[in-house]
């Protein structure tokens, strides 16, 4: 852990990004957004995060990634193998790796892929509420160089008013290729403003 967090500070010492992170819960679990999602550098910028914090962190990625050459690296990064064709079995999967004591925090990009997309994936909403975790909004912006750890919310179980506090967040986050950034919205959000 501590040399994760070394190579994290002397990133951050040559990074022409800024850090800046709101303090984490003291859970030492829960669900961390990776928002926007639109390139690949999310991933290093999202581990130097972690890595700086010193959080346990743990991603999914699709089972593809987990094949050799790179599988191990992957794991040892702490990589879960998702299989796509069954998305519910993954909610399951790590809801139950909570309950049965393991803590970490679960880096999820709700956006499912780097490019535009009508709807984030509701997945960490429903492992929010079913293992009773907190969300962590974790940002990318490129108008102003900065990443890091916005607020932590709790879902309270009216999608769209835990949505609308989402977007409020991410409203002025740009991500690195702004074009492809895609508004947090959940295909299961009343169509009615809530009450």
């Amino acid at each position: 852990m501590r040399i994760r967090r070394r190579l994290a500070r002397a990133y951050w010492a040559v990074s022409r990004w800024r850090l800046r992170s709101q303090p984490l819960p003291d859970d030492d679990a829960g669900i961390l957004i990776g928002a926007p999602h639109t390139s690949n550098w999310d991933f290093l910028l999202m581990l130097a995060i972690a890595w700086d914090s010193g959080m346990s962190l743990r991603f999914l990625g699709k089972e593809s990634l987990f094949r050799a050459p790179f599988g191990g690296v992957m794991r040892a990064l702490g990589g879960i193998p998702v299989d796509r064709s069954d998305p519910h079995g993954v909610v399951d999967e790590v809801v139950g790796r909570l309950r049965a004591g393991e803590r970490f925090y679960l880096a999820i990009t709700p956006e499912g892929t780097r490019s535009k997309a009508a709807y984030w994936k509701s997945g960490f909403y429903r492992m929010a509420r079913e293992a009773d975790l907190p969300v962590v909004l974790g940002y990318v912006d490129r108008t102003t160089r900065t990443t890091g750890f916005g607020p932590t919310l709790r879902m309270t179980g009216d999608v769209r008013a835990d949505m609308d506090r989402i977007r409020a967040f991410y409203a002025d986050k740009a991500g690195i290729k702004p074009a492809l950034r895609t508004e947090p919205r959940l295909r299961e959000e009343p169509s009615s403003p809530s009450s």
